[in-house]
């Protein structure tokens, strides 16, 4: 019998209300082979998120209703060592999250590449929760 090395896929969580971008973001973190469930807002992200399981979150900031912090922080209070990149045409808009972001939390300014998109995600990977 071999000694093989099983790896076991990232799952990923996307809340992001603008279509498109939720679109490109599912499908450029799946090409990468991680596990990803792209959700429109707030609110069914946290509703997802009960199922638990989720090793990164993804997430826009300003979204209708719950916003990607209070879904950030919420989904943190029940799973601590959650990875956190929020994406965001409006950098300022982190700055509400500066409690999470020394939590490791990570900020990708839209517009961005795929490569930084999936080498951001691939850096929380390697970083030690």
């Amino acid at each position: 019998m071999k000694n093989e090395k099983i790896e076991t896929a990232t799952r990923i969580l996307i809340a992001e209300d603008d279509e498109a971008m939720r679109i490109f973001l599912e499908n450029a973190l799946s090409r990468a082979g991680h596990l990803v469930n792209a959700l429109p807002n707030g609110e069914s992200a946290a509703s997802c998120s009960e199922l638990g399981g989720y090793d990164i979150l993804v997430t826009d900031v300003k979204m209708p209703g719950m916003d990607g912090v209070d879904l950030a922080r919420l989904m943190l209070a029940e799973s601590p060592d959650l990875r956190v990149m929020f994406v965001t045409g409006f950098a300022t808009s982190a700055l509400q999250a500066t409690d999470l972001i020394a939590r490791g939390a990570r900020v990708l300014s839209k517009p961005f590449k795929l490569v930084d998109l999936v080498g951001q995600v691939e850096s929380m990977i390697a970083t030690p929760g």
